[in-house]
């Protein structure tokens, strides 16, 4: 039943994602953060569903406590979800010992569809994970791709952005921390 609910859920993703006419704007041509940081539901637990490491390894967003944690729930049919996938990677790179980015693929088709987006030496510092079912949208109450929450390090939700974002502005990196 699980695996059913969770291929409805990302085919809802795939027909009500994000598309680019929809997308929001810069505000500013000094590169303002596209999103709009969400602390509605800052304090929420981060779900306890698995999802699965390169190679197949079950893991759960409770194996990276310790310090903060940027879920980006992305796929590779969502063109903002790629779009932003370099600056993440960028953003990556820089918090690399104070924030984990966890790049979580919707993709139905697995890592075939992974594999063939993160070539190797494409990116140098964000590495993928895939959800299949797709519980992690489900849990998350996602609409639409890319979303984005941002974890402390005892795993209560600090915000949450629903579209994509410049991750190297000076505006977003300092509301990583």
């Amino acid at each position: 039943m699980r695996v059913v609910i969770g291929s409805l859920l990302v085919a809802g993703l795939i027909a009500g994602g994000v598309a680019a006419a929809d997308m929001p704007k810069p505000k500013s041509p000094q590169g303002a953060a596209l999103g709009k940081i969400d602390r509605s539901r800052a304090g929420s637990a981060a779900p306890t569903d698995p999802f699965e490491a390169r190679g197949g390894k079950p893991t759960t967003l409770a194996a990276f406590r310790g310090k903060p944690v940027l879920v980006n729930l992305w796929a590779t049919w969502c063109a903002p979800c790629k779009a932003e996938m370099p600056e993440l990677d960028a953003l990556a790179k820089a918090k690399a010992g104070s924030v984990t980015v966890l790049a979580i693929s919707a993709d139905l088709e697995g890592w075939r569809a992974v594999d063939k987006f993160f070539t190797p030496g494409r990116f140098k510092t964000v590495a993928p994970y895939l959800d299949q079912p797709g519980a992690i949208p489900q849990a998350l109450g996602a609409k639409g791709l890319p979303l984005s929450i941002l974890y402390d390090a005892k795993g209560r939700e600090v915000w949450r952005v629903n579209g994509p974002m410049q991750w190297t502005s000076p505006a977003v990196v300092a509301a990583i921390g």
